[in-house]
């Protein structure tokens, strides 16, 4: 069972009542009204258009206009997607970024504008330094946007690399505009009521062609600010505390029968109980300041010729400052003293007055769960993790904040789209494109401080509700140690940069006959080639000193002063919309930016750029997309469609960041120029890779592990045939059939992350790695769809859908793939296996319901959808980002003066873990709990139901006063692992308001 099925939200329920009253409102009904006919204007004009594209389509499609996006509460073009059937998005700090579509992660789908790809960038550090092939929309204000057609079965015509499907964004062009000369300014704020803080938001565009009509320029330019803040409650920490795991007595000596006295327990019942291993409170600010614009120069001297070309450019500077306060339940219990969380055999045991001492679990709660994989458990639920009595303060927890300094996101593309009618019959299309996106973190840059007490007390609440927590003898919330030694000191501190580039160039050539003869309407074909490059890696200033820990005490004993001053407390209504329990620990603490950037710039040295660097981050990667296709138009009596088949080569190269063996190279002191290596000639002597430089201490050249790159070179072919039917069944009826062959390509770190951790034992050798033999994912899918527009405005239709998948990743596999490398043990060239990801088969079946309607003839008007997509990958774990049921209900009111939109959406639970998960994690591995093999826990986000509200009032004609509001019911957002009896995260990021001031000329 992947997901247990739960009663859907309110918004849901309400779409399904809705389809149950449709015959009583259809018989209002006027059918066979074209829907190019109606004249109406706004979020009426909107709903006409988008129907009327996905009615006239061979394809099943969705559709989303200019006057939708404007009409709708929405700052990008994820906010509006997510309204359609089929669609969910993964939403950060309020804002949606990512699309999937029908049950699968975002990087199953494909998004391209003007019908290329465009280089996406993220803004925040974990995001930039993966390698998924999802799309950030958060970069792409709704405003520059003509349409966005979402193509649920796939044609021969179409750019390759959408597995689930394929959304193509049209930017707007000058000649589309009515008037010769004319423009939109906007001037307003937004208001971000958890932080409490107001931004400037504008953008503005014009519009001018000439008197002929055949030449034009439309600019755009935009400027939006805002304010973010979530504060989270979580069980992440430091070490092998973080997460959940279980009680083991035979290692936690203080649990024992003479300790549970009392409680009904002895020892032996808590053995096996899954324990959190911390409890934590995060607290992260932002600034999201999106600056841009676009220009579209177009040019149509006559009837056969139109040539266009667009540039758009988005920078967001997102400077984001992130604190955590955590325990260390399971470091307590475990006697561990190590103060970032390390419980390994040689790790500090804990020390008072020079005896070895272990936490106590007092007063526990135990209950039982049973996980998404059916297995029987128990968690504690609450417990008082208590040192013995008269224990000196030991390591209960940490404290960090980390300012990320320089963090920004850019987006670019530059296109020629050119069309020419040559004769009656033939038509001619070529496209050039140019795209670049960046994603950057100058320096994310913090410190980390270690708690001493001697206790801590937690209750679970209910999964929506933060828990109870209350510290023992810890001391205030604040740095520095106290007398009795409890409080803080500073242990650790880091500093890195993060940069991911991505670009691409393509060019395209497409050509359409006119035939005429029998069922055949047109032939289309044409070619496609696209050079894309992805680079990524971490550089990291060198520390002029270390902090030393002492191996028994586990004390920092080196002078490493922890500062007492430019800190700052968590603000006073943290978590307040997390519903805590009375009188739980809700305070924390955390140096602010300017003190973190002092004492980071006050403990760091200038090196070199090539010392900085660490090669062991890099991915390297070149991919090269060749295409060819076919596809001829069909046309019959009531009937017309496609057929075709699209051939595409992948070539992929990567330079692979692999280890040498200890010894075998010698790296040279900053500022020195490279040497080379006799042993390995391409290893890379000059870099760093954060091996310790400190001053006053003699350069080692042996220090740290070194690497080289090792080139690999990949062909992939692969025939991608589609066939679209669609049949009119008269009374304003359709019938659509689809089949098609889909492809998606690999995540980059799967094929060219860097290797690690080479090593060899009587079994052979291992070593972790990617997979470059790893071949795209192919999807077998089948699409059937009946719609019936019944009115103007107005559909009623259902969907459903199969795809059977090959090559779904499979993580933390021993393949057959093996490299060369140097046995440590005997320094000898041997075969390594490459510890990586495999591929297994995957499965979706699902159906999708959208109605649509006016009420009768008022002013109002309704719009819902509901989808369910049911996964089954073949090793039994979920589908990464795969929900089960996604659904809408919009209600809309429109008159001369007011137009005004209420929207509710929702997403069931999905796995939330990376869309792009590293070749050796254990994602899809098995954990062994009480003696029974069962599949790692993954990390699953719970269903959510957020809500958005736009009113837009006309002065006149020209004068416009916009409203709009998002997560209007502060939605929160919660995440469990094997049940929801065990909680992992949960999350708040407030409203959001925006106001303004339109005037169109």
């Amino acid at each position: 069972m992947m997901f247990k099925q739960k009663p859907l939200a309110a918004a849901v329920s309400m779409a399904v009542w809705s389809l149950a009253a449709l015959p009583a409102m259809a018989q209002e009904a006027t059918p066979d009204v074209p829907m190019q006919t109606v004249e109406v204007t706004g979020i009426r004009a909107s709903l006409a258009k988008s129907l009327s594209v996905k009615r006239d389509a061979s394809a099943n499609v969705e559709v989303i206009t200019a006057e939708d996006v404007g009409k709708m509460p929405d700052k990008n073009l994820a906010d509006s997607l997510q309204r359609l059937a089929g669609v969910a998005v993964r939403t950060d700090y309020d804002e949606a970024e990512k699309v999937s579509m029908r049950g699968t992660n975002p990087d199953m789908s494909l998004i391209i504008f003007n019908g290329h790809a465009v280089s996406s960038a993220d803004w925040y550090v974990a995001d930039q330094a993966s390698s998924s092939r999802s799309t950030s929309l958060s970069l792409m204000p709704s405003h520059v946007l003509q349409q966005a057609v979402v193509y649920k079965s796939s044609q021969a015509n179409i750019v390759d690399g959408g597995l689930a499907g394929t959304i193509n964004v049209s930017t707007r062009k000058p000649l589309s505009q009515k008037e010769r000369f004319s423009g939109v300014v906007s001037v307003g704020a937004s208001y971000a009521d958890l932080p409490g803080r107001y931004a400037p938001d504008m953008n503005g565009s014009v519009t001018w062609k000439n008197e002929e009509g055949t030449f034009g320029v439309l600019a755009a330019l935009f400027a939006e600010k805002r304010h973010v803040r979530r504060d989270s409650v979580s069980r992440f920490a430091y070490g092998t505390n973080s997460g959940w795991d279980v009680i083991n007595t035979s290692t936690m000596l203080g649990i024992t029968d003479a300790s549970l006295a009392g409680t009904g327990y002895t020892a032996a019942d808590l053995n096996g109980v899954r324990l959190p291993g911390s409890m934590s409170s995060e607290f992260v600010e932002s600034v999201r300041d999106r600056k841009g614009g676009m220009l579209s120069l177009q040019f149509k001297p006559n009837r056969d010729l139109d040539v266009t070309m667009t540039g758009f450019h988005s920078a967001m500077d997102a400077d984001n400052h992130g604190r955590l306060s955590s325990s260390a339940i399971y470091s307590m219990l475990l006697g561990k003293n190590q103060p970032l969380g390390s419980t390994v055999a040689t790790a500090a045991n804990t020390n008072s007055n020079g005896q070895r001492v272990y936490a106590q679990i007092r007063n526990p709660v135990i209950v039982d769960e049973t996980t998404v994989y059916g297995h029987p458990l128990k968690v504690l639920k609450s417990a008082d993790i208590m040192f013995p009595d008269e224990t000196t303060p030991q390591y209960v927890g940490n404290s960090e904040g980390f300012f990320r300094d320089g963090a920004k996101a850019e987006s670019s593309f530059l296109d020629l789209d050119a069309k020419y009618r040559v004769n009656d019959d033939l038509t001619v299309k070529t496209l050039l494109s140019a795209t670049r996106g960046v994603g950057q973190t100058k320096l994310d840059q913090g410190l980390t401080l270690a708690r001493y007490g001697t206790g801590i007390s937690y209750a679970l609440g209910d999964l929506h509700d933060a828990p109870f927590v209350q510290y023992h003898n810890a001391g205030s919330n604040q740095p520095g140690l106290n007398a009795d030694g409890s409080g803080y000191t500073i242990v650790d501190r880091a500093a890195s940069g993060v940069k991911t580039v991505d670009k691409e160039w393509s060019a395209q050539f497409d050509a359409e006959y006119r035939l005429d003869r029998g069922i055949f309407q047109s032939l289309e074909s044409g070619v496609r080639f696209a050079d894309h490059k992805r680079t990524s890696g971490r550089r990291g200033p060198a520390f002029r000193n270390g902090i030393t820990v002492d191996p028994v005490t586990g004390r920092v004993v080196s002078n490493t002063p922890t500062p007492t001053t430019g800190w700052q407390a968590f603000p006073g209504d943290f978590g307040d919309g997390l519903d805590g329990p009375a009188g739980w620990d809700n305070t924390g603490f955390t140096y602010t930016p300017e003190a973190i950037k002092e004492y980071i710039a006050n403990n760091t040295k200038v090196t070199s750029d090539a010392w900085e660097r660490r090669v062991n981050s890099e991915i390297d990667m070149q991919e090269r997309q060749s295409a060819a296709y076919v596809m001829a138009n069909l046309e019959g009596e009531r009937w017309s469609g496609n057929v075709g088949v699209r051939f595409t080569r992948t070539e992929v190269k990567a330079n692979i960041a692999t280890p040498i063996p200890a010894g075998a190279c010698q790296r040279v002191e900053p500022g020195s120029p490279p040497v080379t290596c006799a042993a390995y000639p391409g290893a890379i002597t000059d870099a760093g890779d954060a091996t310790a430089y400190f001053d006053g201490m003699p350069f080692n050249p042996l220090g740290g592990i070194m690497y080289y790159k090792t080139p690999t070179k990949r062909t992939f072919d692969d025939w991608l045939p589609s066939l679209n039917l669609r049949y009119d069944m008269g009374n304003s009826m359709l019938a659509r059939f689809g089949v098609s062959r889909t492809i998606g390509r690999q995540n980059y770190n799967l094929l060219g992350s860097g290797f690690g951790t080479p090593g060899c034992d009587a079994n052979g050798c291992r070593v972790t790695g990617p997979n470059p033999d790893m071949e795209p994912q192919t999807a077998d899918n089948l699409d059937l769809s009946w719609s019936w527009y019944f009115a103007p405005r107005s559909i009623v239709a259902v969907s459903v859908f199969h795809s059977s998948i090959d090559g779904y990743p499979k993580t933390g596999a021993v393949g057959s793939s093996t490299v060369d490398l140097l046995d440590p043990r005997d320094q000898t060239v041997k075969t390594f296996f490459i510890n990586t990801a495999s591929q297994q088969g995957a499965k979706i079946n699902g159906i999708e319901l959208q109605y649509e309607q006016p009420f009768g003839k008022t002013n109002f008007g309704f719009t819902s959808n509901v989808s369910r997509a049911k996964t089954k990958v073949d090793d039994g774990r979920p589908m990464v980002g795969a929900s089960e049921w996604t659904g809408n209900i919009g209600l809309y009111y429109e008159d001369a003066k007011l137009s005004s939109r209420l929207v509710a959406n929702y997403r069931g639970e999905y796995v939330n873990s990376t869309t792009a998960p590293s070749p050796t994690a254990n994602s899809q591995g098995l954990s062994v709990i009480n003696g029974i093999a069962m599949p790692t826990a993954p990390t699953y986000a719970d269903a959510v139901t957020t809500l958005a509200f736009s009113a837009n009032y006309y002065f006149t004609k020209n004068l416009e006063l916009a409203f709009s509001a998002t997560n209007l019911t502060n939605a929160k957002r919660a995440q469990y692992r094997y049940s929801e009896a065990e909680p992992q995260k949960l999350d708040v990021s407030g409203r959001q308001y925006y106001l303004n001031l339109r005037y169109k000329f």
